[in-house]
Parts: C-alpha cells; sequence; structure tokens
C-alpha cells in the first residue's frame, strides 16, 4: 500500500470520476485507474463503484474512509514534525577569516540569538579558498571574508558588502612607530614581522605592500586574532584592515594600536558570502540582517 494510493481515492471522491481526479492531481488516468485497482486486490474488497457518469464510493469505501484519512493526516503530521526537527536541529555553518569577529560577527550572532534562541551556531576559522570552496560545495551556510579592491566575487557565490576600510599597521602602543602619524612599508620591512600564512588575503597584501623585498624576521600565523595578541606580545608589527582592530578587546585595553600605511596599494572590504538559492531559511535570513544591522551601527559610530 503506498500513501498516494489513498490519496487517488480521496482525490476520486471529491471530483466525482477517475479523470476529473487524474487531472486535478496531474496523473495521467491510466495510471491512477491502475494504483486504484491494486489498492482494492491488496484489501480485497471493491472500494469504488464505477458508472459512465463517474465513481463513487462503495460501501465497503465508506467504511474505511475515515480511517484512510485517518492515516494521511498522520502523514502529514509526521511530515511536519520531521521538518521542525531538522530545521532546529540545523547549526548555521559560518566560515570566517577572524576578520572584525569580535565587533561585527559575534554581535551579529547574539542578535540573531536573542531574536531566534533555538538557532545554534557552528562557527569555523578557515582560509579563504576554504571558504569559499565550502560554500560552493554545501558544507557551509555564510562566508566571512576579505577583499582587496579590484578582486571579483567568487563566481556563484553572491556577496553583501559589510565594511569597507584600508589596511593600517598594527603594532604595540609603546613601540616607537606609534609616536607617527603614519608608518611605509620601509619603517615594517626594518621590524620583526608577523605575517598571515598563504591562502589570507593580508599574506597577498604584504607581498604587494613589500614588493618583493621582505622583512628580515617573518613570523607566520592563521588568523587575524592570533596575529593581534602576538603584536600585543611585542613578538613583531603585523598588516591587518582597519575594521579588524577597531574596537577589538587589545585596542580598547590600550595593549595595540594602528597607523595608517603610507602608499598603501590597495582598500579592502570586509563581505558576507553565500550560495543564492530559493528557500532561505528565517535563520538564514536572520543572520544577514543581524550583520548588516551591526554593521551599521558600527558606521554610525
Amino acid at each position: 500500500m503506498r500513501i498516494e494510493q489513498l490519496q487517488y481515492l480521496l482525490a476520486v471522491t471529491e471530483h466525482g470520476s477517475v479523470r476529473r481526479a487524474a487531472e486535478r492531481l496531474h496523473v495521467s488516468q491510466p495510471a491512477m485507474s491502475d494504483a486504484l485497482a491494486r489498492l482494492e486486490r491488496e484489501l480485497g474488497v471493491e472500494l469504488l463503484e464505477r458508472q459512465r457518469s463517474g465513481a463513487r464510493l462503495s460501501s465497503a469505501g465508506r467504511e474505511l474512509l475515515p480511517r484512510m484519512s485517518d492515516v494521511l493526516e498522520a502523514v502529514t503530521r509526521l511530515r511536519s514534525a520531521a521538518a521542525g526537527e531538522a530545521a532546529a536541529g540545523h547549526a548555521l555553518r559560518i566560515g570566517s577569516v577572524h576578520a572584525a569577529t569580535s565587533v561585527l560577527l559575534l554581535p551579529a550572532v547574539q542578535r540573531l540569538r536573542a531574536a531566534r534562541p533555538q538557532t545554534s551556531i557552528d562557527l569555523r576559522t578557515l582560509q579563504q579558498h576554504e571558504i569559499v570552496l565550502g560554500l560552493l560545495e554545501g558544507g557551509l551556510d555564510f562566508g566571512l571574508v576579505n577583499l582587496l579592491d579590484g578582486d571579483d566575487v567568487p563566481a556563484g557565490l553572491t556577496a553583501y558588502e559589510l565594511k569597507r576600510g584600508r589596511p593600517v599597521a598594527v603594532l604595540p602602543v609603546d613601540h616607537p612607530l606609534a609616536d607617527q602619524e603614519d608608518v611605509g612599508a620601509d619603517d615594517l620591512r626594518a621590524e620583526p614581522f608577523v605575517g598571515m600564512r598563504a591562502g589570507y588575503l593580508m599574506h597577498r597584501f604584504a607581498h604587494r605592500l613589500f614588493d618583493g623585498d621582505l622583512p628580515r624576521t617573518w613570523h607566520s600565523t592563521d588568523g587575524a586574532e592570533m596575529g593581534k595578541l602576538m603584536v600585543a606580545e611585542g613578538i613583531g608589527l603585523t598588516v591587518l584592515p582597519d575594521y579588524s582592530v577597531e574596537g577589538d578587546p587589545l585596542a580598547r585595553t590600550g595593549l595595540i594600536t594602528t597607523r595608517p600605511i603610507r602608499d598603501s596599494p590597495a582598500g579592502v572590504r570586509l563581505v558576507l558570502l553565500h550560495r543564492q538559492r530559493e528557500g532561505a531559511t528565517d535563520a538564514s535570513r536572520g543572520l544577514i540582517e543581524a550583520l548588516i544591522l551591526q554593521a551599521r551601527s558600527l558606521r554610525a559610530a
């Protein structure tokens, strides 16, 4: 017995003939007639009285109809419950390069949680190419990445621009370069430097800034958060987007500061990437709205 056989029977009852029921359900009339005949053979009773003017339930069909309706209603409730469980159990999977995490992403997640406390978040720190691949293959729902001026949005993805800024030098507040209004590539080249590993946007920016003549002492790390900690510990200087440092706890407590870079070769922007698809969940739309609202509040501040 199949669910559609019960649905066919109810449709025939409603529309008065197999032909009209088949048209309404967009099923061929022979296929519906065959399905109903197989149901009658399986149950061992004649469910329909077929006449030239149409078809109507037999006495046995009328006897079984309430039970068939109960089955279909139970199936509907089961599917609804399963859909609810799936929606509740699905965490929004966000890949981030850790840019503006403390001032943008985490406050936006708090906004989302306040509005939709049942939503859970799976936040992963990844390199940019890993985020793009995860979005295209369906392993991620959203990606928070940086793009330099002139960079294109990866094919197949949609981008919301959240922040626009410029790369800045990040240094301890008591560093001698903090006394200058701005710093140049030569200033940074003469200091121990904390560079992002290959695959991060700031790795590409640093190589463009130094034009192949890299600092003699080059430390490497993954992501802006660890880079800022290494600067605060006096291990070296680094370059990061200004919005990745403004409002950061290390900056608020006076451990690190920033200076503009003279003749910076490019601006930078923070974008939210996702695949354009139909049927976005309320949680997904809520995250986009929360990020946009948080970005607007930062611009206003």
